[in-house]
């Protein structure tokens, strides 16, 4: 039966290809490349494979070996990873290609047998990719539904017993009394023959995925003959959402997402129409104007926050585990600006990325900087720093800048912007470099700093600039030779060592930029706020983790954006709650990476502190209602077929310490398909330009701490008013298909 599967393949050669299977090489090493056979599954989601080509009986190829689509992250043409580069021939580019993972699953580098099978297999996933992206909301939910009901029957005669119906709900994560399991059977069992089939799996289905709170608001609204007209839409949108539209607005919801074409010719809304909306960009919690570029790009980089990344390029820790190309790509795939690059001597007189004095794997200066430019404007158009810890001698660092010119070419500031002497950074939108864009996408980049001075005298590195007493750490620093070629690209930063503010002030100019470890900035951000905020409208800081943090952990990044620091750089590859907060903040302002500060962290007279928060245009209280209505299709945090998660919603403030508090529900026992909160909660917000909302679901355990499930975090002054379904992320930053929570919000003026 179809009634399970995505996408239809009638006339498609590619998809049909996925579907008859094939074999590919599996390429791990240079001893290790061994010939596997891959398919796609009936329900074409699902990517089987086997080690030799043995087609076996349906029931054991279900339990073969497998991955979801949905998990892959991207489809990459040719030799484009560190393995296929370091342990294929070039003569196999046309037929290789790699399926690359999100999170840290290991990705697939794979040879198809000619060039023509290579395109089709790349071609086929990216068509089920593009496919399984665009389904409606409902689309997913009925195939995971029925793909899961399929599993559910276990001798495959295309009926559901009463005990299968369990099993069923157990998958989906639900665990109902026998009595109400019985109940719901029997209402559906209309033929009272034992077994639900066809019309009967179908109302089983409805009654399901019925959205009783949905319901409730759709008949409040739907004043035409049981449907919503656009007049009764738009008392909605302006009732309830309090947005400022008018009819036309309406119809054009109407036009672009009512599925039924007979209401939609009548310019009306069913309640399909209305739950699809409901989950579509305008129906979500973060307001869609703020995910296009909306602040001005037009002052010195110092007036913007940062997206950054600290040591780039490690994927795990900072002791033993592997650095890689990957780890920039990934990145800035996720719209940082301001990657980190560690440079020291390598074998054959190439330089070398890694960290300096660990067992961490090193990876090539130019490979790095060729994926750099590759990937580097794929989010955000605008300037990349390139951070450089210089620890090279004078003969690499030459060979550093014949890369860093040879690869990026224009795309590298080698010169200041501008006819004059500038007397203050450039800004994101210079203009010259805006304009060169057009023919070479990475005429942005922007070669930033390096430890090492403009002249030849000592560097400032991050082990050097610790928290001991600074002038015997200058006095320990041993001198460095910096090479004439790579002092005359480095242009707007300058690395100097902070010895107070008085001192910054004197002596400081604008393209010098001090590095705080975080302990030293937190207790700055502390105890002189205003100080700190004073030092960052003219001058940039750059934060970096403690040397203790070896995990790869983060400190929490509020505290340094409160006193206006503008690079405040996490280690991106930790899954962790400060990296959500990185992600919320950075997701306004079209994910560019950089967002513009309040004008009271641009004022050189201001007299703000996130601290003492006295009288200022900075407070501009405001009340913050939250209902926490329903969550939908919640993932399993166990792979223990018998363990239902029982969800706890939290909702956080994070801002200024007056602002930041956590309030959470009360937890639904054994129910993460639809469980329903309905509880209210209030939040007082003096200062919203700084705050962060964070909705995150856990499953409840009375014994040991919570397990995640997923988060969404974005800026206070996102949030829109009314209805809104949160979408939610893994730890990873990645969608949950289908899971969501359903929330009411309200912004008032505090009384």
């Amino acid at each position: 039966s179809d009634s399970g599967r995505l996408i239809s393949l009638e006339g498609d050669g590619d998809l049909q290809f996925l579907m008859n299977g094939g074999d590919l090489l599996k390429v791990r090493s240079g001893s290790w490349k061994k010939t596997r056979y891959y398919k796609l599954q009936e329900d074409c989601k699902t990517m089987w494979h086997e080690s030799k080509k043995t087609l076996k009986s349906k029931q054991t190829c279900e339990s073969q070996k497998g991955f979801s689509v949905e998990d892959i992250d991207e489809v990459r043409t040719g030799r484009q990873t560190e393995s296929l580069r370091k342990y294929t021939e070039e003569s196999v580019e046309g037929r290789a290609f790699s399926i690359l993972f999100k999170g840290r699953q290991k990705g697939l580098d794979l040879i198809a047998s000619s060039e023509e099978e290579a395109k089709k297999w790349v071609g086929g996933l990216e068509k089920v990719i593009s496919n399984i992206k665009n389904l409606t909301p409902q689309k997913k939910t009925e195939h995971w539904i029925y793909s899961c009901l399929r599993k559910a029957d276990k001798n495959f005669d295309n009926k559901i017993s009463q005990k299968e119906i369990k099993s069923f709900l157990r998958d989906i994560n639900i665990e109902v009394s026998e009595d109400y399991g019985e109940m719901l059977f029997q209402k559906c069992d209309k033929s009272k023959c034992g077994f639900l089939e066809g019309k009967e799996i179908e109302h089983f289905y409805e009654i399901l995925t019925q959205r009783e709170e949905i319901d409730v608001i759709y008949e409040e609204y739907a004043k035409t003959d049981g449907l919503m007209s656009a007049a009764d839409l738009l008392n909605f949108l302006l009732n309830e959402q309090k947005e400022d539209v008018s009819q036309n607005d309406a119809l054009q919801l109407i036009e672009k997402y009512e599925l039924d074409e007979n209401a939609k010719a009548k310019q009306q809304m069913t309640k399909d129409g209305f739950l699809m909306y409901l989950h579509q960009p305008e129906g979500l919690i973060s307001n869609l104007a703020h995910k296009s570029v909306y602040q001005d790009m037009n002052q010195p980089l110092n007036h913007y926050f940062i997206s950054s990344s600290h040591n780039t390029y490690l994927l795990e820790d900072q002791l033993k585990g592997p650095s890689s190309t990957e780890a920039y790509i990934k990145a800035l795939l996720k719209g940082c600006r301001c990657v980190e690059l560690d440079c020291w001597d390598g074998s054959d007189g190439e330089p070398v990325i890694y960290h300096g004095y660990t067992l961490t794997s090193k990876v090539l200066f130019k490979d790095v900087i060729k994926a750099i430019q590759e990937n580097a404007f794929k989010t955000s158009e605008y300037p990349l720093i390139l951070s450089l810890e210089n620890h090279c001698s004078v003969e690499q660092q030459k060979i550093m800048a014949q890369h860093l010119i040879s690869i990026l070419g224009s795309a590298l500031i080698t010169k200041p912007l501008g006819d004059q002497m500038p007397t203050c950074l450039p800004s994101p939108e210079v203009s010259d470099c805006k304009m060169l864009m057009f023919s070479n996408p990475l005429s942005h980049v922007i070669q930033a700093y390096s430890v090492a001075r403009l002249s030849d005298e000592e560097s400032v590195t991050e082990e050097e600039d610790d928290e001991g007493d600074e002038e015997d750490q200058e006095k320990k620093s041993s001198s460095l030779k910096l090479a004439k070629e790579l002092s005359d690209i480095v242009i707007y930063c300058k690395s100097v060592h902070f010895h107070g503010f008085e001192d910054s002030q004197d002596k400081q100019s604008f393209y010098e930029m001090a590095s705080f470890k975080e302990g030293k900035a937190v207790k700055l951000a502390e105890e002189s706020a205003n100080d700190y905020i004073r030092h960052n409208i003219d001058k940039l800081s750059r934060i970096y983790p403690a040397g203790l943090r070896t995990d790869s952990s983060n400190y929490n990044p509020v505290p340094l954006w409160n006193a206006g620091c503008q690079i405040v750089a996490l280690n991106f590859q930790t899954a962790c709650p400060e990296m959500d907060l990185n992600r919320g903040l950075f997701l306004q302002n079209g994910q560019s990476g950089y967002n513009l500060k309040p004008s009271y962290l641009r004022d050189r007279d201001t007299k703000f502190d996130p601290i003492t928060l006295p009288d200022g245009p900075w407070l501009k209280n405001k009340t913050l209602h939250v209902m926490v209505i329903t969550a939908q299709q919640l993932p399993k945090v166990s792979e223990r077929k018998s363990s239902i998660v029982d969800p706890v919603v939290k909702v956080q403030v994070y801002g200024v310490p007056a602002d930041t508090t956590m309030v959470e529900t009360q937890y639904i026992e054994n129910n993460g398909f639809n469980p329903m909160w309905n509880e209210n909660f209030q939040f007082d917000v003096r200062v919203p330009d700084l705050a962060l909302v964070r909705f995150s679901i856990e499953d409840y355990d009375s014994s040991s701490n919570n397990e995640f499930i997923g988060q969404y975090t974005l800026p206070f002054n996102s949030l829109k008013n009314g209805y809104h379904h949160v979408p939610l992320l893994t730890k990873n930053g990645d969608h949950l298909s289908s899971a969501g929570l359903f929330v009411h919000i309200m912004v008032v003026d505090a009384e």
